[in-house]
């Protein structure tokens, strides 16, 4: 069964332009004013993974926590059924630790531990390098679609995975869900999906250009939608293949690739958006301008 999807995407742009401007404040308030809730990866401090043979409850942890001298309020606790994480804020020295696995061995004599410690100047280097990363494949993407089409194509392309990216880092500000290195590579496979649908649209825009009228802004929204309704069925088919593999590994998946999971989710949904909604109506905004500078040249002479 074939479906028409002969619609005015640029008209409905508009109201994605408000949807991701609310947001994008939304996300900018949220991290000014709370922050990203790094995980032990970005910020200093011990991270004492325990496997366990029985549920352990947080209320049974907090004793032993308060006996190492380390303030409950600094400690994140995360109980479950065979696996216990205690996250601190402070890097535990030897004693801490050795008193921590034996009053813990009391709860659980079969407990086994994994211990993770950052120092500071190493989770303020990991910080800094996931930055440059996604700066670096943004700068990257930009010169290559520069290059392969024109400006225009580039600054729309960019802005879309500017958007996809923060979307994602806002929702996981506002919600205070745990930023990891998983995370840093789920940005960065989002940036790389959102960008190659991005240049499916783009591609077929600048095939459809080669026969289209281009004398006004009216013939270039008519490229843009024809294009989108073009590839809309391969644009939702890729989109949905994605969607469904990586909610199947945030719900069946372990806890360490559960943050990496949900953050594809969200960025896959949102890179199909932006690349619809997004990244061709701001091309044609700015194309859109070339054609209106004849007509301000033409009644400048007259």
């Amino acid at each position: 069964m074939r479906f028409n999807w002969n619609f005015d995407y640029v008209k409905g742009s508009k109201i994605a332009y408000a949807f991701s401007i609310i947001l994008t404040i939304a996300g900018i308030i949220s991290i000014l004013a709370l922050g990203l809730n790094y995980a032990v990866d970005f910020r200093s401090g011990s991270n004492v993974d325990i496997t366990v043979s029985k549920a352990i409850t947080a209320d049974q942890i907090k004793p032993i926590v308060s006996d190492l001298g380390v303030d409950t309020k600094d400690v994140h606790i995360t109980p479950g059924a065979d696996r216990v994480n205690v996250r601190f804020s402070n890097v535990l020295d030897e004693n801490q630790e050795s008193k921590f696995k034996q009053e813990f061995t009391k709860l659980d004599s079969t407990a086994s531990y994994e211990v993770n410690t950052v120092d500071p100047e190493m989770a303020k280097e990991l910080e800094r390098n996931a930055i440059y990363a996604v700066l670096i494949a943004s700068i990257g993407i930009m010169i290559y679609v520069a290059i392969r089409f024109e400006w225009r194509f580039a600054v729309a392309a960019v802005v879309s995975l500017f958007h996809d990216a923060f979307v994602v880092i806002s929702v996981f500000s506002i919600f205070r869900l745990e930023v990891n290195l998983t995370f840093i590579t789920a940005v960065l496979t989002i940036v790389g999906f959102s960008i190659n649908d991005t240049i499916v649209i783009f591609d077929r825009i600048r095939e459809n250009m080669r026969f289209a009228k281009k004398t006004t802004k009216a013939d270039l929204r008519e490229v843009v939608n024809r294009s989108l309704a073009q590839t809309m069925t391969r644009s939702l088919n890729t989109t949905f293949t994605v969607f469904v593999a990586s909610l199947c590994l945030f719900i069946f998946g372990g806890e360490s690739i559960r943050m990496f999971s949900l953050a594809m989710v969200i960025g896959t949904l949102f890179g199909a958006y932006s690349s619809i909604f997004i990244a061709a109506p701001l091309w044609l905004a700015l194309k859109g301008k070339q054609t209106e500078k004849p007509k301000a040249a033409v009644k400048a002479s007259n």
